[in-house]
């Protein structure tokens, strides 16, 4: 049996993940000490003490604000999301947003709520009360998404089916994404071309400081008239008191999100449901299962998909000795590398590089076995931030 890992648990997470850590191999657990790994759903650990074992995090989930990733990034840690495996419960949880707003059923249920059941003309109440709700159908009505990744393809799509026309915007897209991307869908050349045409919009994008009040004081005055602004993205990417004034004087027709902040709670035209969006039983199987794999191929192999702040780099084992060294993009470091185990008389078998920004991952197979003192000099190299040895038993 090869050596054992452990993994720390800051969240109840899918038992159909954790599966996916063979027993014999890993041990995980909420009290887990000097853990290897860590996986997290929403658990906030930007003040948390972070053991110096940790060699990955993995976010069972697509977003990592509660993450800190830069530090991690400084000690050579990568963090692991589930980008896409929570994309279908959010398209339908957006599509019931939709439907909430353009039929009023949000203030048509709480008047039926406030109805006297003992009232002897019950029915003629009803009746007398469902013009106040009158809706419009979502056919033919356009669209705008803004973030057109895997939730806002999958989105536009299904609204496509839904028979509206629908208009996309995203500077930033994949060559993937624009493959997945519906052919009906016309491209906006920004948000604003998005909020002037548009009477549904719907936002898909990260947080970052680009997008942070993405729409706000400069731009919502720009919407049709009773539109609909739909955020199931991210808190900040909206203005909150910019949303509030806009549906004050009818510029906006209703506001809903996944995010029941206090600024926003029961204003008669918001609908702020509790963050919802992941919520099914399939997207949290999905996320633990694509996340317990991640990390798994790093721990055993060094292999990196999907970390928000290393390359991707997958390397086919040909040899039995490994060595995984995370570092500063600067020049020459892949020189010293060689150097440093050919001066060790280790014959290299294969290596791969790849940067991201300022992080750059190596993986490095060689014919024999790699002693601590290669180890050792591997780690002095100036800008080496992790060296990890990962020889298989077999």
């Amino acid at each position: 049996m090869g050596r054992q890992f452990k993994v720390l648990l800051l969240n109840q997470i899918s038992a159909n993940g954790l599966k996916r850590l063979p027993a014999d191999r890993y041990v995980t657990g909420k009290d887990v000490a000097d853990p290897d790994a860590v996986l997290v759903r929403s658990a906030d650990m930007h003040k948390m003490q972070i053991p110096a074992s940790v060699k990955a995090i993995g976010r069972a989930g697509a977003g990592t604000n509660n993450i800190p990733v830069n530090a991690m990034s400084a000690h050579g840690v990568p963090v692991f999301n589930a980008p896409g495996a929570n994309a279908n419960a959010v398209k339908e949880l957006v599509l019931a947003g939709m439907l909430i707003a353009a039929r009023n059923l949000g203030p048509a249920q709480r008047f039926v709520e406030q109805l006297d059941p003992a009232l002897p003309d019950l029915d003629r109440a009803v009746e007398d009360g469902k013009k106040n709700f009158a809706g419009v159908e979502l056919a033919g009505q356009t669209l705008g998404v803004i973030g057109l990744g895997k939730i806002g393809c999958l989105v536009a799509d299904a609204a496509i089916k839904l028979g509206m026309n629908v208009l996309g915007y995203d500077p930033e897209i994949t060559v993937d994404a624009a493959w997945s991307l519906p052919a009906q869908v016309k491209k906006a050349g920004s948000v604003a071309d998005v909020l002037k045409n548009a009477n549904f919009i719907t936002l898909h994008v990260p947080l970052v400081d680009a997008t942070r009040d993405l729409i706000g004081d400069n731009n919502v005055a720009l919407a049709r008239a009773g539109a609909v602004l739909l955020n199931f993205s991210r808190e900040g990417v909206v203005n909150a008191s910019a949303v509030l004034g806009a549906l004050d004087r009818g510029q906006l027709g209703c506001y809903v999100c996944d995010f029941p902040s206090g600024k926003i709670l029961r204003h008669p035209k918001v609908v702020a449901l509790p963050h919802l969006g992941a919520s099914t039983r399939e997207a949290e199987e999905n996320c633990a299962v694509m996340v317990a794999d991640q990390l798994r191929e790093y721990l055993e192999h060094g292999n990196i998909a999907n970390a928000v702040n290393f390359p991707n780099v997958s390397m086919e084992r040909e040899s039995r000795y490994r060595v995984a060294i995370a570092n500063a993009n600067v020049p020459n470091m892949l020189g010293q590398i060689s150097t440093a185990m050919a001066q060790a008389g280790l014959n290299i078998h294969t290596m791969v590089n790849k940067s991201r920004g300022d992080m750059a991952y190596t993986l490095v197979d060689v014919d024999s076995p790699v002693g601590d003192p290669v180890i050792g000099a591997l780690r002095s190299i100036e800008g080496v931030l992790a060296v990890r040895y990962l020889p298989t038993s077999e």
